[in-house]
C-alpha cells in the first residue's frame, strides 16, 4: 500500500508569501521532450511540509505534476496504519478522463508527500521505454497487504518480487483502462487493486515491475541496497545490489526519517562542490524591518534541575540582539535551587520585557504540563513565535533568534553540542524502535564539516516554532510512557511537520553538563571544573590568559630576575573565593600546633582554610596542572613540573588577628601566591626580596602571579 499523510495545513508567515499550490501548478501539463510526451500526475489533498518538498524537486527538473485533490477531505481511510487508498484510485479515475486516448502520451502517477523526483522527464521516458511495454509498476521487498497473494507472483531473478502501487506508469490509455477495470470503494485498498489487475492481466496488458529499479526505487526493505553517490557537485542514488541510478525515490512504509535524510541531499541540495544549495529558499532579512514590525516571541524557560552556570545563562539572554518590548518571558521552574535567582531575574530584567510569568516550585506542575502551559500561553499571547530554551543551553551568539527566524521553518533548532564532545541536541536517525540512531552524516553535521538547513527526526533543548504552527497543531508533550522530548518529537512528526536543525554559524552556543552538579557549596560553580571546562574557563580565568599562555617568553612580564608576573584568574573567581571560605568559617588558629598536618606541627603558621577542606584540593591541583605549569614551562625552558603541591590553602590576614607573615623560605620547587583582594584598596604590600628560583606572586587589582624566592608584606585580608 502507498502511503499518504492527511494533515492540516500550516500556514507560512507574513514575511515570506508563497505561492498557494491550489493556484499554481495543480493544472499540470504534459511534457514534450525527445523521448515523448509525459504527464506527472499525484494526490494530495493539504499543503504539508513534505508536499513543499515534493513539488520543490519536481521543479528542479522542470516537471509539470498535475495535482488532483488538493483542499478535499481524505476519504481514503488510516492508510498509514492499514489497509486503504481506493479515494486516490477514484480521484484520478476522474481527473484523467480527458487523456484516455492519447495514446502517444505517457502518464505517471507518484505519490506525494513521501516522495521525490531524481531525473528529468526524458531520463525517465527514456528508460520507461526501453521496456517496451504499456504500464510499469515499481516493485519492493515485502507483499502488501494480501500476502496469501505472493505464490501468483512469477519469479524474479533480478529486482524485487512484488507490486507497489505508490509509482506507476504507462501509456494513457492503458492508465485508464487500469484505474476503470473495476470499482473500488473509497476506503478499500488501492495496492491490492493494482495487484489483482497485475496477477490477472499482466501478459494481456503487457504489464511489468521494474523489479531492478531502473526508474522506481521503493526504500522499505531495500535501505541496505542504496546509497548516496557524491559525484563533486551532483549527487546520484546508487542501487548497489543492482547497479542502477533510479529516477524516483519512494519512502513507502517505515522509512520516512531516512526518505528525510536523503532528501538533504537529494536532488542537490547539499553537494560537496557547492556546499547547501537551498539555505536560502523562501528566507526573508528581519534586519530591513522597522523595530516596531518585529513579530512577537514567547520565549519559554525551562529549568528542571540545578544547573551550572545559571547565571550566564540568564545574562545571555538578555544579551539576545532582539527588541525586549516584542519578547513576553514564560519560565517554568521546577528547581527550588533556582528560585532566588529567578525571583531576582524577575525585579532586575522583568520591566524590560513585554511581560514575564514564572511557574514556582511550589505548584508541583510536572515537565509535561509545564511544558504544554509553555505552548498555551504563546497561544493566549497570540506570539508569532515560540521559542523554548532548556537551562543547560548557553546561547552565546546573540543573534541566534533572528538567525532562526530568517529560515522561516516551522519549527527550527540551532546545532548545540556539549563543548569538545559529539552530544548535541538532534539526532540524525532513529533506530527500530524510535530511539537514537547515528546517521551517517551526524558527525558533520555536529562538527559543521558539512553546513545548512537538516531535516531531522529529532531535537531538544532548544528550538523556535512558528506562533501559527503551534495554533494549528497544538503541539503536545504528553504521551504516555515517552518524555518530553520524544513525546514532542513523535507528535509533530505524525503531524507532518518537518524537524529542522541548522548549523550555518560556526557557533550558537552549547549545552551544559548536568551530570554530578554540586549543590552544597555558596558558589557551586567553581566545582565545574571537570564536568563543564570551557563555561569554567569564561567565567574564572582571566580573559587575557590565553593571550600570555601563547606569548614568547621575553614578552612576559619580569620585573627582575626569574620573577614573572602574568593574568591568570578573573575578579569573579576571587571574590567567589573569598565568599565560599568566609561561607565555611573553620579558619585555623593562626598557632604552630595544627592537627590537620602530619604530624601537627606548623613551622610557619597561618589563619588559612585548606582547599581540601572544602572539597576543592583536587580541582586545584587539576587547575595548577592545566593552566600554570604551561606557564612555568614557557618561563623556565627546559623544566618541567608535575604542579604537585602538598599544601594548598587560602590565607586570611587582618590587623587583630594575623596582620602579616614573616619571612620564610618554602620547602617547594617555587611557591604560587595569589592575593584575592584589591591592591591599596584591601591590602599593603612592602617590598619583595628573592633569594632563589621559586616562585612567589605578586598580584595586582586584576589578579597577576609573580615567580619568585620569597615574600613578605603586610595584608588586610586574603591570600592564596
Amino acid at each position: 500500500m502507498a502511503g499518504i499523510c492527511h494533515v492540516a495545513l500550516t500556514s507560512v508567515i507574513i514575511f515570506i508569501t508563497l505561492l498557494s499550490f491550489s493556484d499554481v501548478a495543480l493544472s499540470g501539463s504534459e511534457k514534450e521532450g525527445k523521448y515523448g510526451k509525459l504527464l506527472v500526475v499525484t494526490v494530495a489533498t493539504k499543503e504539508t511540509d513534505a508536499f513543499r518538498r515534493y513539488m520543490d524537486s519536481a521543479e528542479a527538473f522542470g516537471i509539470n505534476v498535475k495535482v488532483v485533490g488538493m483542499d478535499q477531505e481524505w476519504k481514503g481511510g488510516d492508510i498509514e496504519r492499514g489497509p486503504g487508498g481506493g479515494f486516490k484510485i477514484n480521484l484520478l479515475r476522474e481527473a484523467l478522463t480527458q487523456y484516455k486516448d492519447d495514446e502517444d502520451l505517457v502518464i505517471m502517477f507518484t505519490d506525494s508527500y513521501d516522495v521525490l523526483f531524481l531525473a528529468d522527464a526524458d531520463e525517465m521516458l527514456r528508460k520507461f521505454k526501453a521496456y517496451q511495454i504499456n504500464l510499469l509498476f515499481s516493485a519492493e521487498t515485502y507483499i502488501w497487504p494480501e500476502k496469501s497473494l505472493a505464490d501468483k507472483y512469477p519469479k524474479v531473478e533480478n529486482g524485487y518480487p512484488y507490486l507497489c502501487s505508490g509509482l506507476y506508469m504507462g501509456y494513457a490509455p492503458y492508465i485508464y483502462k487500469a484505474l476503470s477495470y473495476k470499482p473500488i470503494e473509497d476506503i478499500a485498498d488501492d495496492q491490492l487493486f493494482f495487484t489483482e489487475l497485475y496477477l490477472a492481466e499482466r501478459h494481456k496488458w503487457n504489464i511489468k515491475l521494474d523489479n531492478p529499479a531502473v526508474i522506481f526505487q521503493n526504500i522499505n526493505g531495500a535501505r541496505a541496497d542504496i546509497t548516496l553517490r557524491f559525484e563533486g557537485g551532483n549527487n546520484l542514488l546508487h542501487n548497489t545490489k543492482y547497479n542502477t541510478v533510479p529516477c524516483v525515490l519512494h519512502g513507502n512504509g517505515p522509512t520516512k526519517v531516512y526518505l528525510n535524510h536523503l532528501g538533504n541531499y537529494l536532488p542537490n541540495k547539499w553537494t560537496f562542490d557547492g556546499g547547501c544549495q537551498n539555505c536560502d529558499l523562501d528566507t526573508f532579512d528581519l534586519q530591513g524591518l522597522p523595530v516596531e514590525d518585529y513579530p512577537s516571541v514567547v520565549i519559554a524557560i525551562f529549568v528542571g534541575v540545578p544547573t551550572p552556570f545559571f547565571a550566564e545563562f540568564l545574562d545571555l539572554l538578555t544579551k539576545l540582539n532582539y527588541p525586549k518590548n516584542k519578547i513576553d518571558i514564560f519560565i517554568h521552574n521546577r528547581a527550588m535551587f533556582h528560585y532566588h535567582m529567578l525571583e531576582k531575574f524577575r525585579e532586575e530584567k522583568g520591566p524590560l520585557y513585554n511581560s514575564i510569568k514564572i511557574i514556582l516550585p511550589a505548584e508541583m506542575l510536572g515537565d509535561a504540563k509545564g511544558r504544554n502551559r509553555g505552548v498555551d500561553h504563546c497561544m493566549s499571547m497570540e506570539c508569532d513565535y515560540y521559542f523554548s530554551v532548556d537551562s543547560d543551553v548557553q546561547l552565546t551568539n546573540p543573534d541566534v533568534l533572528r538567525l532562526l527566524m530568517e529560515t522561516n521553518k516551522q519549527i527550527v533548532a540551532p546545532v548545540v553540542s556539549k563543548q569538545g564532545k559529539l552530544w548535541s541536541n538532534f539526532w540524525g536517525d532513529l533506530n527500530s524502535q524510535g530511539y537514537y540512531a547515528r546517521s551517517e552524516d551526524y558527525v558533520d553535521l555536529v562538527r559543521r564539516n558539512r553546513r545548512g538547513v537538516w531535516n531531522v527526526p529529532y531535537i531538544n533543548n532548544v528550538y523556535l516554532a512558528k506562533g501559527e504552527m503551534v495554533k494549528t497543531y497544538k503541539p503536545n508533550f504528553e504521551i504516555e510512557d515517552l518524555d518530553t522530548d520524544m513525546a514532542i518529537c513523535m507528535d509533530l512528526r505524525s503531524k507532518g511537520i518537518f524537524l529542522y536543525v541548522v548549523n550555518m554559524e560556526d557557533s550558537y552556543g552549547h549545552i551544559v553538563t548536568l551530570d554530578n552538579y554540586e549543590t552544597t557549596h555558596l558558589h557551586n560553580d567553581m566545582w565545574e571544573l571537570w564536568n563543564n571546562k570551557e563555561d569554567w574557563e569564561a567565567k574564572y580565568l582571566s580573559p587575557d590568559y590565553f593571550v600570555v599562555k601563547e606569548m614568547d617568553r621575553n614578552n612576559i612580564t619580569m620585573p627582575c630576575t626569574d620573577v614573572y608576573t602574568f593574568p591568570l584568574m578573573s575578579r569573579t573567581w576571587a571574590k567567589e573565593l573569598i565568599e565560599e571560605m568566609e561561607h565555611f568559617g573553620e579558619w585555623s588558629g593562626g598557632g604552630n600546633q595544627d592537627k590537620r598536618l602530619n604530624g601537627g606541627y606548623e613551622n610557619v603558621p597561618t589563619r588559612d582554610i585548606h582547599m581540601n577542606q572544602i572539597g576543592f584540593e583536587q580541582h586545584w591541583l587539576y587547575f595548577l596542572r592545566e593552566y600554570v605549569v604551561p606557564i612555568c614551562e614557557n618561563v623556565y625552558p627546559g623544566y618541567y613540573s608535575k604542579a604537585y603541591a602538598i599544601m594548598n590553602f587560602v590565607v586570611r590576614y587582618k590587623p587583630d588577628e594575623q596582620a602579616s607573615l614573616r619571612p620564610h623560605h618554602d620547602s617547594s620547587t617555587y611557591t604560587i601566591n595569589v592575593a584575592l583582594n584589591e591592591r591599596e584598596t584591601d591590602y599593603e604590600v612592602s617590598p619583595v626580596i628573592y633569594t632563589a628560583r621559586h616562585w612567589g606572586l605578586f598580584h595586582r587589582y586584576h589578579y597577576k602571579f609573580k615567580f619568585g624566592d620569597g615574600m613578605y608584606g603586610r595584608r588586610k585580608k586574603h591570600e592564596l
